[in-house]
């Protein structure tokens, strides 16, 4: 997911990048062990701020796994992970990375939640050769931009063209929608994407989008919008964007009479949203996501039962998964190295291929992207419910 404009701040910090990154990991496995029996691994996450709740999340779901993997080791050595709390922000997530990379001398980094936040650490991945896993950061660019391959960037989420790809495919086939509207946050990138994604595969099955509006992030009146995409009569609404805004639209769209199904994407997963929108207000809605924790699947249910047993019977959300999933995709890797060296543990990471995790079974592609399923989830009286799985 990608969220807000990269700060002025980050351009001085890259820059500051290139100054301390004297330690290269092309060669040097001490930046990847402490005392000879660990491997440093980085955690650049939003632990505070406007989406802590993802942050927050995808730790709970690493250490889960970390400590899992832990029991065994690998090689005969622990795993041991290094916080920074990046603020939500793209200018603490590119501190955090140079803190990381030259200071802590980490082999590699999991983090950040949000696509900007990611993007922010690409060069500091790139000039120090130290590879970075964004668990839940959909913007193709993390990975790829510029017609160019960030070598030493991989996700384990899917990306926003195939969010979008399903969410369309889902309301023609599934809801039987004849007609739709979207509605974006012109301020996320995330939202922008998902939406250019869903519109193109909408109109190439056969609907017609008969109206388009937008908010900004930080928004919470949305009645007069609402009332133009009421008289604009679609079957379906497409609200791609994050739990904030995505709470509020939904109850006032049902104070105002617009009563029909509502889809977004990853980014409304989160226990606020219920909060914010009531679980009335939610009935006939529908995310795409990672995973769901009603999917009856052996190596799911496995997963939800030890989360709850760590976490006082807490059910595991999408961003649990996927941060336990990361932890499990690099531990992986390091094996298949043989060395926590950095250079090593990314030339393995592109090879991953069949690896069966929580959220499907990945393959990486070129672009450093897993080839893996998307679930459908439905709400119901404030409940998550599974509705099916979409293979790619």
């Amino acid at each position: 997911m990608k969220k807000k404009k990269l700060a002025s701040a980050f351009l001085s910090l890259s820059l500051a990048a290139g100054v301390l990154a004297g330690c290269s990991g092309s060669g040097s496995s001490d930046k990847s062990s402490g005392d000879g029996d660990t491997i440093k691994i980085g955690v650049n996450l939003e632990l505070s701020g406007g989406v802590a709740s993802y942050g927050q999340s995808i730790a709970e779901g690493l250490e889960l796994a970390t400590a899992e993997i832990n029991k065994e080791g690998i090689d005969g050595k622990k795993i041991k992970l290094i916080k920074v709390d990046n603020k939500s922000e793209a200018s603490e997530a590119t501190s955090g990375a140079i803190k990381l990379t030259s200071q802590d001398q980490v082999a590699a980094i999991v983090g950040a939640a949000t696509s900007t936040n990611s993007i922010a650490q690409v060069q500091i991945a790139q000039d120090n050769k130290v590879p970075v896993i964004s668990p839940s950061g959909t913007s193709p660019e993390i990975t790829f931009s510029k017609d160019k391959l960030n070598d030493y960037v991989f996700r384990t989420s899917f990306i926003d063209p195939f969010q979008g790809t399903v969410a369309a495919n889902f309301a023609a086939k599934e809801i039987k929608a004849k007609s739709a509207a979207i509605y974006i946050d012109s301020s996320s990138d995330y939202s922008k994407g998902l939406a250019a994604a869903f519109k193109e595969q909408f109109e190439k099955n056969g609907g017609k989008v008969v109206a388009e509006e937008a908010y900004i992030a930080k928004d919470t009146d949305f009645r007069s919008t609402l009332t133009r995409l009421k008289s604009a009569k679609p079957d379906f609404i497409f609200l791609p964007g994050y739990y904030e805004e995505a709470g509020l639209i939904v109850k006032q769209a049902r104070e105002t009479g617009l009563d029909v199904p509502f889809m977004g994407g990853d980014g409304w997963d989160s226990p606020k949203l219920v909060e914010i929108a009531g679980a009335k207000a939610l009935n006939n809605t529908f995310i795409t996501n990672h995973y769901s924790s009603g999917d009856p699947d052996e190596k799911i249910q496995n997963f939800v039962s030890a989360f709850k047993a760590k976490y006082k019977d807490k059910s595991p959300d999408a961003f649990n998964a996927l941060g336990y999933d990361t932890g499990y995709f690099l531990a992986d890797a390091i094996k298949r190295a043989g060395s926590a060296d950095s250079e090593k543990i990314k030339e393995a990471l592109e090879k991953t291929a069949d690896l069966e995790l929580v959220t499907g079974t990945f393959t990486l592609d070129e672009k450093h992207n897993p080839i893996k399923s998307a679930t459908i989830l439905e709400f119901k009286e404030g409940k998550q419910v599974f509705n099916t799985k979409i293979n790619p």
